[in-house]
C-alpha cells in the first residue's frame, strides 16, 4: 500500500459502514421472508446490498415470486426495524476517532447513501453526528443507484473537488464499484456478510475504520483518547 496524495475530503457510506445497519436489515429481512416460507440467502443478500429501499425490495420480490407489492414490504420493514432500532443500532468500530481526526485535520466530511433522507436522518439524529458532516446525498438526490456512480460525481461537485481527490469509504462491493467508477480513492471496510464480497480496485481493505494503515494512508494520526 502507498500513500495516496493528500485527501481534500473524505466520502461516508452510510449502512454498514457508520452504523450496524446492514446487520438489522438482514434481520428484518429474515423475518420478512420466514412469514411467508421463504429464507433469506447470500445470493439474494448479495443483491440487495447497497441499493435504494424500494430497488432491494422489488429484487427480493422477484427473486422469490412473492404476491405482493413494495409498498407493503416497506411498510412491513419500517415496522419491523422499528423493533430493533432503539435496542440495537450501533456505530461501527473506529467511527468516533476516525471523525474526530478528520476534523482535527481540518478535512471536510460527506454522506453518500442509497438510504432515504428520513432514515438517515433518524439515524444520524440518533447519535446526534448530522452536523458533523458538510451534507449528505440520499436515493432522493440522484436517478441511478450505486453501482452506479452519479452519487459520488455528484459528491464531489458538491464538495467542490475532483473525484480523484476524494476518499470513499465503503463495506459494500456495489458501493466499491461506484466510487471506482467516479474516479475515486476507495477503501472497503467490510464486515458481517459483506466480508464475502471482493473489492479488486480498493486502495485497501480495512479491518475496521480503526485500523492504522487508513490512518496512515490518509497521512492521520488517531487522536488520543478517541472514542470507538
Amino acid at each position: 500500500m502507498s500513500q495516496m496524495r493528500q485527501t481534500r475530503a473524505v466520502v461516508f457510506d452510510l449502512d454498514g459502514l457508520m452504523f450496524n445497519t446492514e446487520d438489522l436489515y438482514q434481520d428484518v429481512g429474515t423475518e420478512m421472508l420466514r412469514r411467508r416460507g421463504k429464507t433469506f440467502d447470500a445470493e439474494l443478500l448479495d443483491g440487495m446490498m447497497g441499493r435504494p429501499a424500494n430497488a432491494a425490495l422489488q429484487l427480493m420480490i422477484d427473486y422469490h415470486g412473492l404476491k405482493c407489492t413494495v409498498s407493503e414490504l416497506m411498510a412491513e420493514t419500517d415496522s419491523i426495524f422499528a423493533t430493533l432500532l432503539e435496542d440495537r443500532l450501533q456505530q461501527m468500530p473506529g467511527l468516533g476517532g476516525l471523525l474526530m481526526a478528520l476534523e482535527q485535520a481540518g478535512i471536510p466530511k460527506a454522506i453518500a447513501t442509497s438510504s432515504g433522507p428520513a432514515f438517515v436522518r433518524r439515524v444520524l439524529d440518533h447519535f446526534q453526528l448530522a452536523h458533523r458532516f458538510e451534507f449528505f446525498l440520499t436515493c432522493d438526490d440522484v436517478r441511478d443507484s450505486k453501482p452506479h456512480p452519479e452519487i459520488y460525481l455528484l459528491a464531489a461537485e458538491r464538495l467542490g473537488i475532483s473525484p480523484t481527490d476524494m476518499l470513499v469509504l465503503e463495506d459494500s462491493q456495489n458501493g466499491c464499484r461506484a466510487a471506482v467508477a467516479a474516479g475515486a480513492v476507495v477503501v472497503a471496510v467490510p464486515s458481517g456478510h459483506s466480508l464475502r464480497h471482493q473489492f479488486p480496485d480498493a486502495a485497501l481493505i480495512a479491518e475496521s475504520l480503526a485500523d492504522p494503515r487508513l490512518y496512515k494512508l490518509l497521512r492521520l494520526t488517531p487522536p488520543r483518547g478517541s472514542p470507538p
